[in-house]
């Protein structure tokens, strides 16, 4: 490893010092960093090279990120195909993908010099919007794909496809598409399970369905689901809730497993249980 790419959550001043130090502990071990050009505006004093978020994967060995999950998930998509390690720092909230807080921050990044840290490779998914056979635009996601009504929506009307045969319709608020590293996200909330987030397999979880028989799904990773929307409706789908597509009849959202998959970085005592633990206060009374 001798390049280190860094980025924070844009606008957050509160990372200002850590990039700061951040800098200064890679200089002193001989490391070249270089910064996403919002984060070099955290440190305008540093004479470290700067390049755009999508440029910043291909001019390093690692990606320091420093934020929450949204940051992390944006910084995911950018890496794409490229198989450069994260390391998700949380700057505060909540933070499954980001499990290293600050003040671990160092300590994390030594022992991966020595070779003690683990590295998770994660499954993401391909998004295709479809409309009249033609391919309107093609997304990469690391957490989920939502299809959902606007505030003043109706119930929309979804059928579902998997591996071209017909599964069910649903008559919901929307439908959730997840990986596993997304199941504890949105997934979570809307009654959807947890999965070990090193699995490859889909889940399909309706939005509140008017149909109390429709249950979540979990799918083998390879298997190709297609939703269509069956009516004249505002709805939008949206990819890792940072990107919308809005959707119009008999538009079809193709979801298939990606070829990239995301390497996260973690210390070794920090498995999934262990964060589940912290996260979720599982075992507390």
């Amino acid at each position: 490893m001798k390049r280190v790419g860094v980025v924070a959550k844009p606008g957050a001043l509160e990372a200002r010092a850590p990039v700061q130090g951040l800098l200064e502990w890679l200089r002193a071990r001989g490391l070249s960093a270089v910064l996403e050009k919002e984060t070099a505006g955290l440190v305008p004093a540093a004479s470290v090279p700067s390049v755009t978020k999508a440029e910043l994967p291909a001019h390093a060995d690692l990606l320091v990120v420093l934020g929450g999950d949204g940051t992390l998930l944006s910084m995911a998509r950018a890496v794409g195909d490229l198989g450069v390690p994260l390391l998700g720092v949380n700057l505060g909230g909540l933070g499954f993908l980001t499990a290293t807080t600050l003040e671990e921050m160092f300590p994390a990044l030594e022992a991966l010099l020595a070779g003690r840290m683990a590295v998770d490779e994660r499954m993401m998914l391909t998004v295709r919007v479809v409309r009249n056979g033609q391919r309107l635009g093609e997304y990469a996601a690391l957490n989920d794909i939502v299809i959902t009504k606007s505030a003043m929506s109706r119930i929309i009307d979804l059928t579902v496809s998997v591996e071209g045969q017909h599964a069910t319709a649903y008559r919901a608020d929307g439908l959730i598409i997840s990986t596993p590293t997304g199941s504890t996200a949105y997934n979570l909330s809307a009654g959807g399970p947890i999965l070990f987030p090193t699995m490859d397999a889909i889940v399909l979880t309706p939005i509140c369905s008017h149909t109390l028989t429709n249950r979540p799904i979990v799918l083998p990773g390879t298997h190709r689901v297609e939703v269509t929307l069956m009516a004249d409706q505002d709805v939008m789908v949206t990819v890792d809730g940072q990107i919308g597509v809005g959707l119009r009849e008999h538009d079809t959202v193709e979801v298939v497993k990606a070829a990239a998959r995301i390497r996260l970085v973690r210390f070794p005592q920090k498995e999934f249980f262990s964060v589940l633990r912290t996260k979720l206060k599982w075992g507390e009374r």
